[in-house]
């Protein structure tokens, strides 16, 4: 047993909330959070495999068939002059505010709380969670880290032309445009790319189905993975999710990969080094997946080059399918990594 016995939690998303909710009961947490309890709201898509994550959030107590919003049967993937269509296993818009919201209720949350150093502000704690996500906002910045600009409205239309879930890569793999449901009538319409390209899209399908836009949140997403983004510790600290790099590359997608994280670091309660050395090995494809998504956007792609190392990522996807939600089936991979 861990002879941590009060740690503070800095950040209530994703990573934040499922940690206080796994943490063993002889251990005292307090959370810490720069929004206001108003103010404050989840971001991202909401989309995620509904057969792996049940057994996560089983783990903190609660049952995740509660909050699916669109149960997924097909993804098109729309290549410009060709569309494919990939079957779905699981891959669902569940209301990742309300899970996350529920899972803070009954701990103690500092709301609007500006933390900016972890020594002078947590005197009175033996441990301190960086779990702020894309701030990383109590750990050193690290050299090189590619975060990829994002943008997403919540709408509300009679008008939505699709049914599931639709994504359109941006050439050169910078990032990509998705449509992701949530039921009556809602849907989550957002695109990530490195230069930009999404605004115009977004504004033109609200224009042109009709869509009252709920909510709009501008927000990057860091794609560097583990490998490159040490230290995960400074001090008293360690850093959780996405403060450390856990976003699967490829689709931009951190809520599993960020409550695994919490998984590895509850394991480890009291070992750094051995929490450093799962996380390293257990992300240690992301990497892979990284210095192709660089090489596209640098314009340093070979895929004679690369093969190997784009195999061995089909291959991970192909081997995790109940993880992802989705089928990998090697033509549509193959297609989507060289047409772009």
């Amino acid at each position: 047993m861990s002879s941590l016995t009060r740690i503070a939690v800095v950040g209530t998303g994703v990573a934040g909330a499922y940690l206080l909710n796994r943490l063993p009961a002889d251990v005292e947490a307090e959370a810490f959070e720069m929004r206001t309890e108003k103010n404050w709201y989840t971001v991202c898509a909401w989309g995620t495999s509904q057969p792996f994550i049940s057994d996560l959030v089983k783990q903190a107590g609660f049952n995740f068939d509660d909050y699916i919003l669109h149960r997924g049967k097909k993804m098109r993937v729309d290549l410009g002059d060709e569309e494919v269509t990939i079957p779905l296993r699981g891959l669902v818009t569940y209301d990742k505010h309300r899970l996350t919201e529920d899972m803070l209720k009954g701990k103690k949350v500092h709301w609007g709380a500006h933390v900016k150093e972890a020594n002078g502000d947590f005197r009175g704690f033996d441990h301190v969670v960086d779990a702020t996500g894309l701030h990383r906002s109590l750990l050193p910045k690290v050299q090189d880290d590619l975060l990829i600009p994002a943008l997403e409205y919540q709408v509300k239309s009679k008008d939505l032309p699709y049914d599931d879930f639709v994504i359109k890569p941006y050439p050169g793999l910078a990032g990509y445009w998705w449509y992701f449901p949530l039921g009556d009538g809602m849907a989550h319409v957002g695109g990530g790319d490195l230069h930009h390209r999404y605004q115009g899209d977004l504004d033109e399908f609200v224009k042109k189905y009709h869509c009252e836009v709920v909510r709009k949140i501008g927000r990057p997403v860091r794609v560097t993975p583990p490998k490159y983004m040490e230290p995960f510790f400074d001090g008293k600290v360690t850093g959780v999710g996405e403060s450390i790099g856990t976003v699967y590359p490829m689709l931009g997608e951190g809520i599993i990969p960020s409550m695994q994280c919490v998984n590895l670091f509850v394991d480890h309660l009291g070992d750094r080094e051995g929490y450093r050395k799962a996380v390293l090995d257990h992300y240690s494809e992301y990497a892979k997946v990284y210095r192709f998504i660089k090489a596209k956007v640098e314009d340093k792609f070979s895929l004679m080059k690369m093969w190997p190392s784009l195999l061995s990522v089909y291959m991970y996807m192909r081997g995790n399918e109940r993880r992802f939600g989705l089928q990998t089936r090697f033509n549509d991979f193959f297609k989507v990594i060289t047409r772009l």
